[in-house]
Formats: C-alpha cells, sequence, structure tokens
C-alpha cells in the first residue's frame, strides 16, 4: 500500500513515518515539496504520487497568529482538505483539534458532540472536517508534543533553565498528547480499515500547570533539569492570549481504545518516555 503523507517535518508526520508498516511504502512530503498555499500543488502532487491512501498531517497550527492570518489558516487547514478530497478518490486521514469544542461540556467530549469553535483556528479546522466524506478517517487530538519539537514541553524545559520562576494557567483543563502513540493509533485505525470520527489523546487529566509541573518533575529525576524553580498557577485572565482557549477541552477516547482493543496509557507515562528521547538528543 502506498501512502502519503502532508506535514512530513511536523511532529506527528515525524512520527508517522518513523512508525509506518512494513508492508506500507511512504512518500512524504513537507512545505518545501507541497505548498499547501498553492491548491494546484496538491492536485499535481496526489496525480505524480497517485497514492492509495492519504494521511493529512499538515496544518496551520500557530493558533495565536491565526487571528491575523485567516486567509492562510483557512488554506491550510479547510481548502486543502477539499482539494485532497476532490482529487483523490481513495481513503483519507485527517487530523483535527479539540479546538472546534467551546470548552463548555461538563464531560470528556465525544466524537459526535457538537463543535462550537472559539478562534479562528478552531473554525478553519472545524470547516476541513466538514469536507470529509464517510468513508474518510477524522481523528481529533489534543496538546501534542514530541521528543524534538516545538511544543509546550520543550518550552518548558527552556525556560525552567533560564528562570527562577514560571507562571502557568491553571484553568484550562485537556490531556497531554505523545505524538509516537497518536501515529501508532492512526496507523492501527487505518489497518482496522475504520471509517468515520475518533478521538485520542493520552489517558489521564491535567491542566497546563499539572503539565508544567509534572515535566519539572520528570525531568529532574532523570537529570534533564538540575535544580528546581518555582512554578505559580494562574487563572487565564492573567495570561491573555489573541485566541480564545476552550477551558475544558477533554476528549473522550472510549470508542478508539475499544475498536483498537488497545491499553489506555496515561500522559505522564508517555511523558516520561519523550523526556529519555530529549535527552538522549542532547
Amino acid at each position: 500500500m502506498k501512502v502519503l503523507i502532508t506535514g512530513a517535518r511536523g511532529q506527528l508526520g515525524s512520527s508517522l513515518i518513523d512508525s509506518a508498516p512494513a508492508n506500507v511504502e511512504v512518500c512524504a512530503v513537507g512545505r518545501v515539496e507541497c505548498d499547501l498555499l498553492k491548491l494546484d500543488s496538491i492536485t499535481e502532487l496526489v496525480g505524480d504520487v497517485n497514492p492509495d491512501l492519504v494521511i493529512n498531517a499538515a496544518a496551520y497550527t500557530a493558533v495565536d497568529n491565526a487571528e491575523h492570518d485567516e486567509v492562510a489558516a483557512r488554506i491550510i487547514n479547510a481548502e486543502t482538505v477539499r482539494a485532497l478530497v476532490k482529487c483523490h478518490t481513495g481513503k483519507l486521514v485527517h487530523i483535527s483539534t479539540d479546538f472546534v469544542f467551546d470548552g463548555q461540556s461538563s464531560r470528556p467530549y465525544r466524537p459526535h458532540d457538537k463543535r462550537a469553535p472559539l478562534s479562528v483556528y478552531g473554525h478553519t479546522k472545524a470547516a476541513g472536517e466538514d469536507h470529509l466524506r464517510d468513508s474518510d478517517i477524522l481523528v481529533r487530538t489534543s496538546w501534542v508534543y514530541n521528543a524534538g519539537g516545538s511544543n509546550f514541553v520543550r518550552t518548558m524545559l527552556r525556560l525552567m533553565r533560564e528562570r527562577s520562576t514560571l507562571k502557568i494557567v491553571a484553568d484550562q483543563i485537556g490531556s497531554p498528547t505523545w505524538a509516537p502513540g497518536l501515529a501508532d493509533t492512526i496507523w492501527n485505525l487505518i489497518d482496522k480499515d475504520a471509517a468515520g470520527t475518533f478521538h485520542h489523546s493520552d489517558a489521564g487529566v491535567a491542566s497546563w500547570y499539572d503539565f508544567a509541573v509534572a515535566i519539572q518533575e520528570e525531568a529532574l529525576a532523570i537529570g534533564l533539569l538540575t535544580e528546581p524553580i518555582r512554578i505559580a498557577p494562574i487563572p487565564s485572565t492573567d495570561y491573555p492570549t489573541p485566541a480564545s482557549r476552550p477551558a475544558f477541552s477533554l476528549l473522550d477516547c472510549s470508542d478508539t481504545r475499544e475498536l483498537l482493543e488497545d491499553n489506555y496509557i496515561h500522559w505522564r507515562t508517555n511523558l516520561r518516555l519523550m523526556l529519555k528521547q530529549e535527552m538522549a538528543l542532547g
């Protein structure tokens, strides 16, 4: 099976490449090989590769920048999906986000719960979802990170080395997601010939403050950090951002786990694995 992967140099894209099954021929492209702002390049790429399946791991993920760069965000997050569906008759696996929800739920969001995005980023990701066919796979995820990538974990590690105190938002609740685990879920859904909407994040619940505290504790335990610093919880109102974030974006992943018959893995377990990889990178 030949699989085209967009967003090849991103956290998820690189994880998908690393964990691709032996029977899969991967053609992975980044923005250098395919400029998603030029929709004709997508049609040309799909025609040249002629894949059996496409995994769209590319996205405009600069949440705050999207507030004043809506055109680019909409092209990459929505129009790219429309173009892929139009030029590719096979299955499309598309990755979306917890930001399609408004955070007002009192329980984890299920795959078919009503969407009500709060930001331009969320609206463009929801618009991309709307282009999918019944035969395609939609995977929503949250708070993605990986060793060597650009993410919250690595930002915290850097700031913990540079500062004596950090103030971290404590009233936004969700769950971190280790990119290699997400990649494994995607390949397993493909292997099951699944279709429809699925959620994947690591098990457990955290605020950004909880996540930061865990990062420091685990990094100190393996020597990735040498000195603890003070981490203070703050409300979102003390850290205003251009884009509104959902206060609660925990995803209900039970349907995914039941279909794949695999285990829930707590986010802190995967955080430890990532930090060991980060240490190995030097």
